[in-house]
């Protein structure tokens, strides 16, 4: 699932601000290559006991991962739900207390970001 209009999508942030803003929020920076990277935050849904990854998409567009100075743009925020082995399907909806979560972290790194 995408999240439109979240006010993220184009952004721009140096590498080690956009780390400190998603560790403040609950992201971690967990796939990355020397030109793109991506933030997850899990979400659990206990009372259908199932994970959700909200993850992040961002690309260097100055310098390469590897430098704190490095700019990223932020490409894409969506959502999937994990699946067993590993793997997540972004086909279908969340139920409404994850989306609200989702939602909220999505407002609170906007903040961050553009202070």
């Amino acid at each position: 699932m995408i999240f439109e209009n979240t006010g993220l999508d184009g952004l721009h942030s140096d590498l080690a601000y956009l780390d400190e803003c998603a560790e403040k929020v609950g992201f971690i920076r967990w796939q990355w290559e020397y030109y793109r990277a991506t933030y997850d935050l899990k979400i659990e849904d206990k009372k259908n006991q199932a994970e959700y990854f909200l993850r992040i998409n961002t690309r260097a567009v100055e310098g390469k991962l590897e430098k704190p100075d490095t700019i990223l743009k932020i490409e894409a925020v969506y959502m999937g739900k994990a699946t067993f082995p590993h793997g997540l399907e972004y086909e279908s909806m969340a139920p409404q207390p994850v989306m609200n979560v989702a939602t909220k972290k999505i407002q609170e790194l906007k903040a961050l970001l553009e202070a």
